[in-house]
C-alpha cells in the first residue's frame, strides 16, 4: 500500500475525480477527510470504503469559506493526528463567457472556489507543516485551461492564477521539505459541464476549435492515479511541477 497511515485532506470529493482520489487513496492505506458541500454524496462515499484499508470521514464543506478550509484541516489533526497530504480538487466552470461579456457575479463564484479556496486550505497547512517539523504535500488539481483557451475567460485565469500559488509554494518551502504540484487534466468525463448551465454562445462559438483539436477523452481515475503518485514517496523528489493528464491535448 503506498499511503498507509497518511493523513490526507481531499476536497470536492462527492463526485468526479475527487470522488475517485478519495476512493484510491483509502484503498492504498490513507486516512481521508472527504470535503465537499453535498452532505449526502459524502455519506454515501464514506458507507462504500468500509472495510478498505484506510478509512473515509465526510466533512460538509464550502472551500470559498475561509473557516470551512481552515476547519477541514483541523479536523484531520484531530481525526488522525496530522495532516500529511492536502489535495486541492474542488473547482467549477465559468460559463464559457469572453472578457466582454463575463460578469462579476461569475467571477466572484469561480475565483471563490478555484483560487481562494486553495490559497485558504494551503495557508492553513503550511502552517500545520511547520508546525509538525516534517516537510509536506500539496497536490493542486488545475487544468488544461490556465494555457489552453478551453473555457471562458474567468475559468482560464483562476486556474493559470491557482498554478502560480503552488508553484510560488513549492519554492518559497522546499527547504522545509513541503512540496506542492499541480495536476492539470485536459478532457475528463466528470460533472463540472453539466454542472456549468447554458453557456455563453459567443464565448464557446470563439474557443470551440480548441475542443475539436483533443485528442481523446480520460475519466476520473486517470487523474486519481497521477494523485496517487504525487501523494506517495514515489514522488519524493518532485515539487514545482504541473504535469498534464490530458492525452496528449496540451501538445497541440
Amino acid at each position: 500500500m503506498k499511503l498507509k497511515n497518511k493523513a490526507i485532506v481531499v476536497t470536492g470529493a462527492s463526485s468526479g475525480m475527487g470522488k475517485a482520489i478519495v476512493e484510491l487513496f483509502v484503498k492504498e492505506g490513507a486516512n481521508v477527510i472527504a470535503v465537499a458541500r453535498r452532505a449526502e454524496r459524502l455519506a454515501s462515499l464514506a458507507e462504500s470504503l468500509k472495510g478498505e484499508a484506510g478509512k473515509c470521514i465526510p466533512f460538509t464543506g464550502d472551500v470559498s469559506r475561509r473557516e470551512d478550509c481552515e476547519a477541514m484541516i483541523d479536523e484531520c489533526v484531530k481525526q488522525f493526528g496530522k495532516l500529511d497530504v492536502l489535495v486541492n480538487n474542488a473547482g467549477v466552470m465559468d460559463n464559457m463567457a469572453t472578457v466582454a461579456n463575463c460578469t462579476d457575479e461569475k467571477y466572484e463564484y469561480v475565483m471563490g472556489i478555484n483560487v481562494y479556496g486553495p490559497l485558504a486550505a494551503m495557508r492553513k497547512a503550511v502552517n500545520v507543516f511547520l508546525k509538525q517539523g516534517n516537510g509536506g504535500n500539496i497536490i493542486t488539481v488545475s487544468s488544461f485551461g490556465a494555457y489552453h483557451q478551453a473555457a471562458g475567460a474567468i475559468y482560464g485565469a483562476s486556474k493559470a492564477a491557482v498554478n502560480a500559488l503552488a508553484l510560488h509554494t513549492a519554492f518559497a518551502y522546499a527547504k522545509e521539505h513541503i512540496r506542492s504540484n499541480v495536476i492539470a487534466p485536459g478532457g475528463i468525463n466528470t460533472e463540472i459541464g453539466a454542472a456549468m448551465g447554458q453557456p455563453d454562445m459567443d464565448g464557446f462559438n470563439r474557443i470551440k476549435g480548441v475542443h475539436a483539436l483533443m485528442p481523446a477523452t480520460g475519466e476520473s481515475i486517470d487523474i486519481a492515479k497521477c494523485a496517487l503518485f504525487l501523494a506517495s514517496d514515489d514522488s519524493s523528489f518532485i515539487s514545482g511541477q504541473v504535469i498534464g493528464v490530458d492525452g496528449g491535448w496540451a501538445a497541440m
